[in-house]
């Protein structure tokens, strides 16, 4: 059952930030489209952090993979 909940939550904050960026991209550009496209950027970060506390992705942070690996070559 918990694995239903995290699905239709991920899905409906995925589904809000496309949401916001569609209409971010109808506004001239300005403060308005800035603070909305933030704000979408911000529902899919959520939706990614979730994701990870959830033990959902067992990626690492771009930036991490590539000094872990640096180092280690």
């Amino acid at each position: 059952m918990g694995e239903v909940v995290f699905l239709y939550r991920s899905l409906a904050y995925r589904n809000a930030a496309a949401d916001i960026l569609r209409k971010a991209r109808k506004l001239p550009r300005g403060a308005e489209r800035s603070a909305a496209r933030r704000y979408a950027g911000a529902l899919r970060d959520l939706a990614r952090t979730e994701a990870w506390l959830e033990g959902r992705v067992a990626r690492e942070p771009r930036m991490a993979r590539r000094v872990t690996n640096a180092a280690s070559g």
